[in-house]
């Protein structure tokens, strides 16, 4: 489907980038996710430029990627070395991040630009599935320090300018984040207190409410069934914040089945 100049809109996404580089080396327990990501492009217009909240990247004040030429940001350890061989030669965006930046400072929201970061893992391993080409330029937001989940909804609704423009905003975390709970032999066991989770995070980004409604459940997620088994620590269950914060309206569940042997979701605006 591609989208008329004229009636470009941005496109708003959050999905979970996998564990690490696993999604590149073959892992089994990710094929689900991999497929979803090579398909994916088929359902977007193709953008100008991307935007990824990655849950990998927390600052005292927001912070964007500035660089023209963004290195890769190896933030794991532990792999095969071809792991840290991996490449995405996607060009940055500095106007862009400058923009960003005015409009955070807009909304009173500290903002900064950071010209030395590269990408992380939450960037380059599900744009190198989606857009191997690599030449869309792409930059980053950082999360907030302390993770409240009102400042992240805020950040969002601040970005809303950039609704008009032909954008791809990406929320890259995962919907559930238990690293004791994952199966890293990719066995998919029944996991109540997941669905129980999951059936939530549906309900609320994508079922019949008003915007208002939406915004608080978020705020409030850890009163949502096994909110704190699904995430003993909010960082990638917030981008997912920032992205319905942006959006005006109801998402619409994209992927629903397993990594790592545990259900995630993934939702488009």
């Amino acid at each position: 489907m591609k989208q008329n100049s004229s009636e470009n809109k941005a496109q708003i996404v959050y999905f979970s980038h996998g564990g690490g580089p696993l999604p590149i080396l073959g892992d089994a327990s990710h094929k689900a996710m991999v497929d979803f990501m090579l398909q994916l492009p088929s359902q977007l217009g193709k953008p100008d430029a991307i935007l990824v909240v990655s849950a990998h990247w927390e600052e005292s004040a927001a912070t964007l990627l500035g660089a023209d030429t963004p290195p890769l940001f190896y933030d794991y350890y532990g792999f095969p070395n071809k792991a840290y061989e991996i490449t995405y030669p996607a060009p940055g965006n500095p106007d862009l991040a400058e923009r960003i930046a005015e409009l955070l400072h807009k909304s009173n929201i500290p903002a900064h630009i950071d010209p030395q970061r590269g990408f992380d893992h939450g960037l380059f391993i599900p744009l190198k599935l989606m857009y191997p080409q690599a030449d869309i330029p792409s930059l980053q937001l950082s999360l907030l320090r302390g993770l409240n989940p009102i400042a992240h909804i805020a950040l969002g609704k601040a970005l809303r300018e950039l609704l008009h423009e032909n954008i791809l905003v990406v929320g890259s975390g995962f919907s559930f984040h238990n690293m004791r709970a994952f199966s890293w032999q990719g066995i998919n066991m029944p996991d109540p207190a997941n669905d129980a989770f999951q059936n939530w995070l549906i309900e609320v980004c994508a079922g019949p409410m008003p915007q208002s409604g939406r915004e608080q459940y978020l705020i409030e997620w850890e009163k949502a069934p096994s909110a704190r088994y699904c995430h003993p620590r909010e960082e990638h269950l917030l981008p997912l914040h920032v992205c319905l914060g942006m959006a005006d309206r109801p998402a619409k569940v994209i992927f629903d089945d397993y990594i790592l042997g545990k259900r995630g979701v993934a939702f488009l605006w």
